[in-house]
Parts: structure tokens; sequence; C-alpha cells
């Protein structure tokens, strides 16, 4: 099964530096995404909207990793407003080290920016539409009061 975690941060500057630390970390730059609105996509044509293009990209490909409808829809807001988000892929440990990489540059907790209640504000859970897949359970796997985010899928 894929992992990917997602951390949405301030501005493309602390997001470049936490990619940074990822590559030092050992996750390969190639499975590193650093996405930030695209104020300047060329148009191709009359009924060419880019930008609306570019979000419903996003939103479709956070969805399909796993997120919520709300949590896709916070990740955009964020990006919108200048934000950056990171996305990294990679085996369990190699994502383990990024989630903490990314919460210790203060990732940006979606159930905070939402004003969502935290699903099980316990322990480190599975939240939001986990389901089995052969042995392995997939969804989201997040600690509570930590922003980034790994999708299982």
């Amino acid at each position: 099964m894929t992992r990917t975690v997602v951390g949405l941060f301030e501005d493309q500057t602390l997001a470049n530096q936490v990619a940074c630390e990822l590559k030092a970390a050992g996750v390969p730059s190639g499975e590193i995404q650093v996405l930030v609105d695209p104020l300047d996509l060329p148009v191709r044509g009359l009924l060419s909207t880019p930008h609306t293009d570019f979000m419903a990209f996003l939103c479709r490909e956070l969805r399909e990793i796993g997120a919520t409808e709300e949590e896709a829809e916070v990740y955009i807001q964020g990006v919108q407003k200048g934000g950056a988000l990171i996305l990294a892929t990679g085996p369990a440990d190699k994502v383990e080290a990024a989630a903490a990489i990314m919460n210790r540059n203060n990732a940006r907790d979606v159930e905070e920016l939402a004003g969502l209640e935290p699903a099980l504000p316990a322990a480190a859970h599975i939240s939001g539409g986990a389901t089995r897949s052969g042995s392995v359970l997939t969804g989201r796997i997040r600690q509570s009061g930590d922003g980034a985010r790994i999708f299982v899928w």
C-alpha cells in the first residue's frame, strides 16, 4: 500500500525549507511535491480556466489518497491564501520521518483550520472512512495535535 504524508505550511519559503529537510532525511526528491497557487498559468483557449482546473485537479488528487471533502477544501483554501502544500510519498519509515519533520516545522492542523473536532483526540489513530484492504488498514493516520497527516491508499 502507498503512503503519502501531507502538510500545509504558511508560505512557499517555509515549504521549500521543509522539502530540503525531507531530502536530507532520505526522501527521494522525485517523491516530494511542493504545491502553491499557480497564479500565472497560461490560458489555452477561449474556455480555458487554468486556475480552476488546477484547484479541481488538486482536490481530486487529495480525495484519491483519502482526504475527506472538508480536508481537501481546507488544503485548497490554504493554498489559495498563499500557503504551500507538501506531499511526500514512500515507505512507512520514510513517510513517518517526513511527518515528524513537517510537524517540527509547524504543519498547520487541518481540523483547527476547519473548526472541526478531532475524530479521536487520544493517541495515534486512523480516522474517517478507514477500510480494510487485505491485511492493511487504509485511511488517514495521525496523532492528536499534529498537523501533517499520513494517508494509506
